[in-house]
């Protein structure tokens, strides 16, 4: 598996990162080593978690396999910070007390003494972005961050993070966490030209969207009890993530393509995200080892420029104001 450099730094990860949301939620901790350990041995050094997955055990579980394999070092640990973890007022968002409390808990649980990334979840109307790019600064002079990032930040809001680190000389955002698949397109109208633009790698969460890029779903077929649809685990789907004509135009092209090079829905659809936009690194999850296996299987090939291209227009969704008024004029100029 290739490694890319997380935004402009020096920190080398690989090309895909493995998300632990799954683990003490479907996954055992059993299970979950196994995974750990099938990732590291395909070459992946990337682990994506939260203080939140799970009330913690997430972190816990990944923290204690890191510490068993005593690895620590050729491992990336990410983690993030924003979610309820507690009843008290105090104990959400991006305030100074909130991540003070919360990235000593998740020293605890990932048992370690520096986290390599670590992430704001959610952008905090409630708290002054000032407020909160402080005390990150403060971490990583504290030795207990190594890198910061952020998650679910509109592109007016990333930019206003990027200047406010430039004007204080703090340290620089490496990564924007934000979902992006074939079936929510909409990072690519302004996230995704940002982080390009300033030197972020946008790490892309439910690639697959929820699952409906797997292959799994078909038209006019009762969903299987044990996935996310059947148990009607779908508290974060987009509208796009749902039985509309576009997500089965978009199944059915997977399918296709994945027939015709003798690889699954899945592959075909992390392969697109690795092949065809640079500075990206996907962010898979999996409750089981054959899942793992199956979503490894998207590496070290390519989509040909025709498949590409198929996708690329399946997929597209109509552009809304201004996006669509700049576009035209700007066809118009070139042509």
């Amino acid at each position: 598996m290739r490694r890319v450099f997380l935004g402009s730094s020096g920190l080398a990860v690989s090309c895909l990162a493995m998300g632990t949301q799954t683990f003490g939620w479907g996954v055992d901790e059993t299970v979950a080593w196994a995974m750990a350990d099938r990732f590291l041995e395909a070459g992946g050094n990337f682990f994506d978690t939260s203080s939140t997955y799970n009330s913690g055990t997430s972190e816990s579980i990944l923290g204690s396999w890191a510490k068993s394999r005593n690895r620590r070092h050729d491992i990336v640990l990410a983690t993030k910070v924003f979610f309820p973890t507690g009843e008290g007022p105090n104990d959400f968002g991006l305030s100074r007390k909130h991540i003070l409390r919360s990235v000593e808990e998740s020293l605890l649980r990932l048992k370690t003494d520096y986290i390599d990334l670590y992430q704001a979840h959610c952008f905090d109307m409630s708290t002054p972005l000032e407020e909160t790019l402080h005390v990150f600064e403060h971490l990583v002079r504290s030795g207990k961050v190594r890198y910061i990032g952020v998650s679910n930040f509109t592109a007016s809001q990333l930019t206003r993070a990027i200047m406010l680190e430039r004007m204080r000389g703090w340290s620089p955002l490496v990564s924007l966490q934000a979902e992006y698949s074939l079936l929510v397109r909409s990072t690519e109208w302004e996230l995704l030209p940002t982080c390009r633009d300033e030197g972020l790698t946008l790490l892309a969460w439910s690639p697959l969207a929820g699952g409906w890029l797997s292959g799994k779903y078909s038209k006019g077929a009762a969903p299987a009890s044990d996935s996310r649809v059947g148990r009607g685990d779908r508290w974060d789907d987009q509208p796009e993530q749902r039985e509309s004509e576009l997500a089965w135009r978009v199944i059915d092209c997977l399918q296709q393509i994945g027939r015709d090079r003798g690889k699954t829905s899945s592959q075909v659809a992390l392969n697109y995200l690795l092949s065809r936009r640079a500075c990206l690194v996907p962010i898979f999850g999996a409750r089981t080892l054959a899942q793992l296996d199956e979503n490894l299987g998207c590496v070290d090939w390519d989509l040909d420029e025709k498949d590409a291209a198929i996708l690329e227009a399946t997929s597209r969704i109509p552009l809304p104001y201004p996006y669509c008024f700049i576009e035209r004029y700007t066809r118009r100029r070139e042509a």
